[in-house]
């Protein structure tokens, strides 16, 4: 199966992974309709800032995931759907654990009743490294056990639990990939290798504002995140699977932080900001992906190192700076 000619629902268009997901989509001759959470204002997120040549390509609609009957209303006509649409900030989750659960995990609920009641071909469902917690053994391979360490995590769980039931129960051609950390243009600046450019792109700046350095991530650029999901839609065989997208190897906060502000050239020093450091119990020390089980069953592999990632990611922060203050953590 190939995308072209295919329609295509994305869940979460709007968001960092989705957006370029939509991108790459349009690219390969899909017919995008993309689901944007309703906003008065008709705010399209990150799809704001996508070429004229794929906006004019792509059918958005607004709603809301936990709108049941919305989104059947959606999926109809659609052969594949990426499931992104999410509560995602690990530490808005401390303050909304209900949200989460409501959102993550009867919004999927929704997909996937949609998906088998409309037929849909193909059904790729979003979730996380994160519900690994804490590695027990690296590199990380999909038996390792699962850990809601957040209630973010919690609710990912319960979500991809959801999917492997209507795999097994209704015979929905569901596929689970589990993309470790991405990072890219358009990343949230909650996100900590935003954080650090926008601090470091300030000349006048003497330290960097960082949680804890120690945490090891496995750091996979957004394009070839998007190719997974791709990849993922269209290789036979892989229904009722779960497969790990990353690249199979980690680097600390520290260490990657030390590299943009070398990319940079800055000569800020890195301070710890107490308030940007998780619980101590729900902190994820390490995150390394074993990812051969997809590698070898679609053939699908990161192609963009660490550095040149770093390097692209920095030019987008440069050319679209965030002129919000830097200083100001947002939860």
């Amino acid at each position: 199966m190939t995308l072209s000619g295919k329609r295509v629902l994305i869940t979460g268009a709007g968001g960092f992974i989705g957006s370029h997901l939509a991108e790459e989509a349009v690219r390969q001759g899909a017919t995008v309709r993309a689901l944007l959470h309703y906003n008065a204002m008709r705010d399209r997120g990150n799809l704001s800032h996508v070429a004229p040549e794929i906006d004019r390509e792509i059918d958005y609609v607004f709603g809301d995931i936990i709108d049941p009957e919305y989104v059947q209303a959606i999926t109809e006509g659609v052969d594949v759907i990426f499931h992104l649409a999410a509560l995602i900030a690990i530490p808005y989750s401390y303050l909304a654990p209900r949200n989460y659960v409501k959102v993550n995990v009867e919004g999927t609920l929704n997909v996937l009743e949609a998906a088998r009641r409309h037929g849909v071909q193909r059904v790729v469902h979003t979730s996380t490294s994160e519900v690994y917690g804490t590695a027990q053994y690296v590199p990380i391979d999909e038996l390792h056990p699962l850990q809601g360490q957040s209630p973010y995590s919690a609710s990912k769980i319960g979500a991809d639990k959801i999917a492997e039931s209507y795999h097994r129960s209704f015979d929905v051609p569901v596929v689970t990939v589990r993309p470790f950390n991405t990072y890219g243009p358009r990343q949230s600046a909650r996100a900590f290798i935003p954080t650090v450019i926008m601090q470091a792109l300030e000349p006048e700046r003497t330290a960097i504002k960082l949680g804890s350095t120690t945490p090891v991530r496995d750091l996979t650029f957004a394009t070839d995140t998007a190719n997974g999901f791709l990849t993922a839609a269209v290789t036979p065989g892989l229904e009722g699977g779960t497969f790990n997208l990353g690249v199979g190897s980690g680097q600390t906060v520290g260490e990657v932080a030390a590299m943009i502000l070398e990319i940079v050239g800055s000569k800020a020093v890195i301070e710890t900001d107490e308030q940007r450091i998780r619980p101590s119990k729900s902190e994820v020390e390490r995150l390394i992906s074993d990812n051969r089980l997809f590698q070898a069953q679609s053939g699908w592999t990161p192609k963009v190192g660490l550095r040149e990632g770093l390097e692209r990611t920095i030019e987008h922060f440069r050319s679209h700076h965030d002129r919000r203050d830097v200083d100001r953590y947002v939860v």
